[in-house]
């Protein structure tokens, strides 16, 4: 019997014997060490408190510094399983309406102190039941929750107005950061500028328009987690300056996207040595006029600005330099509560026949009166990708309406300051609704009641909508539900309080020494970085 004979012999009787844990493993080809450099595609963030904020432009930076209750398993592809956190387990009650969240007992703050049952009660709250002052994007994706509490230390309730199989998917968003109960008891707006977490990394230094920077979490409560030694993410609003951070090696990924000719270039440039990983996007562009202003507080102008829209011609010309690809209303397009493509051609704006629209929307300006070459202004987000190009794009098309827009280009932070202004100082701005887990039933909960959801920033009220949203999660029937979403979605193009555009397209690029990290339809998802690891 030779050498590899007996070789193989040995291990098959170690494996039989339920001792493969002395072999090596996939899991042990991981290396720990190195610093992963990314980009973040904007000028900066408006501030650093997750619950507060709705942009990529907080996340990427700062998720690595925190926990969640529940999280999306970064292993799995598509980001459709949903996993403890710092929960290690939950029990659901047999109405579906009590679910108890057992806790880890190891999970530390970065300042030592335990996490605690009180310190989950307290960051749940700041978001479903936000302090005066305190705004909360998500607050209508909590509508369902009547209260959350703790039974003990690591023990936590949350009770259910009705029961919904949406209710997992939201508590599992990225945003949903476990803040200390303390910091929060002191100053509800501390987090807007300070980090203290309990995640894989810890905080070293943030720069505003430049860059954060956090190292590794010794007493992360998961053994061996995380790989790297640290993490700096850099913020580049440039597509052309991110493109050649890649292709020089100054940088290992931009997780936010790229268009296709931008993959097609760096592919071809670096072969083997950049990787692309592409998916659709829950991301949706949008245009939101000022309905306190005149001629936009009038219904007829708001829909002659939507009918000017060739959403196919722009779909298939925007798909190849921007990161916009499908057409579709306020539904995921393809899920199975979105409509069909022949209910979406009966919308206004969805017409194959675009000479017709446009025919009717002069008409509309007409009867509405505004002359031919009326003045405004369209505010846009100094972005690239994809505000600048849709922005650019939604001018021309009304322009074909004889409306006569001139772009202005803000900074991250002004963009907000204005999109959220009370009352409104813009005329038309535009504005996306990016979701993260796929959850449909309450991801159109940024078209109910402003007083209901703090990122409906059209700010119009309107109870029919809230019904039907109401409605439609307590709805167990899958086609009833559809159809209660169906009247959301005309009454909402009815009175285009929101100007829908075109859905998302997710490309991401990044370098091959980067590994064990999966694209999902959100570019929230997957930024806590624990298990990224760097082949260097």
């Amino acid at each position: 019997m030779n050498l590899r004979t007996i070789v193989w012999l040995l291990t098959a009787l170690l494996v039989t014997a339920g001792l493969g844990c002395l072999l090596p493993s996939a899991a042990q080809a991981q290396k720990r060490g190195g610093t992963l450099i990314y980009m973040v595609p904007s000028s900066d963030a408006p501030s650093l408190d997750a619950h507060q904020e709705e942009t990529f432009a907080v996340v990427h930076a700062t998720a690595p510094f925190y926990s969640l209750l529940l999280h999306v398993d970064p292993r799995s592809k598509g980001g459709k399983e949903t996993i403890g956190d710092l929960a290690t387990g939950w029990k659901v009650s047999a109405d579906g309406k009590t679910y108890t969240f057992a806790l880890r007992t190891n999970a530390l703050f970065h300042d030592g102190s335990p996490v605690m049952a009180g310190d989950v009660v307290a960051s749940l709250n700041h978001i479903i039941a936000p302090p005066e002052g305190v705004i909360s994007p998500r607050r209508g994706f909590f509508e369902l929750v009547e209260s959350v509490s703790a039974q003990d230390d690591h023990t936590v309730e949350i009770k259910l107005r009705f029961a919904s199989s949406a209710f997992i998917p939201a508590l599992a968003m990225p945003f949903n950061y476990i803040y200390k109960a303390d910091l929060l008891a002191k100053d509800p707006q501390w987090y807007k500028k300070n980090v203290m977490g309990s995640g894989p990394f810890k905080f070293v230094s943030y720069t505003p328009g430049d860059k954060m920077v956090g190292v590794r979490n010794e007493k992360y409560y998961v053994p061996g987690l995380p790989y790297l030694d640290g993490f700096e993410a850099i913020y580049s609003p440039k597509e052309t300056v991110q493109l050649q951070a890649l292709r020089g090696g100054r940088a290992h990924a931009n997780f936010r996207g790229f268009p296709p000719q931008a993959r097609d270039d760096l592919v071809r440039a670096m072969g083997d040595g950049i990787v692309a990983q592409e998916s659709d996007w829950n991301c949706y562009m949008l245009a939101i006029p000022n309905l306190s202003k005149k001629p936009f507080s009038d219904k007829r102008v708001r829909q002659a600005l939507n009918l000017a829209f060739d959403r196919y011609q722009g779909s298939e010309f925007l798909s190849k330099i921007a990161i916009v690809r499908n057409t579709g209303g306020i539904l995921f397009p393809g899920h199975e509560l979105a409509p069909s493509q022949a209910q979406l051609e009966t919308l206004p704006g969805f017409s194959r026949d675009i000479a017709a629209s446009r025919k009717q929307a002069r008409a509309l300006l007409r009867e509405a009166g505004v002359p031919e070459g009326f003045k405004a202004v369209f505010t846009t987000r100094n972005t690239d990708q994809p505000y600048k190009y849709v922005g650019t794009w939604m001018i021309d098309q009304w322009r074909q309406i004889g409306l006569d827009f001139r772009q202005e280009v803000l900074p991250t932070g002004g963009w907000y300051d204005k999109l959220r202004s009370n009352p409104p100082v813009f005329d038309v701005i535009n504005d996306v609704t990016c979701q993260s887990v796929l959850n449909p039933t309450l991801d159109v909960a940024k078209y109910i009641s402003a007083d209901k959801s703090d990122n409906n920033w059209a700010r119009y009220i309107d109870r029919k909508m809230d019904e039907l949203f109401e409605a439609q999660m307590r709805e167990p029937n899958l086609e009833k539900q559809r159809a209660l979403l169906w009247q959301m979605q005309q009454r909402l193009s009815d009175e285009q309080w929101m100007i829908g555009a075109m859905w998302y397209n997710r490309i991401v690029l990044h370098s091959s020494k980067m590994k064990w990290w999966e694209v999902t339809p959100s570019h929230y998802l997957n930024m806590q970085l624990a298990e990224v690891w760097l082949d260097q």
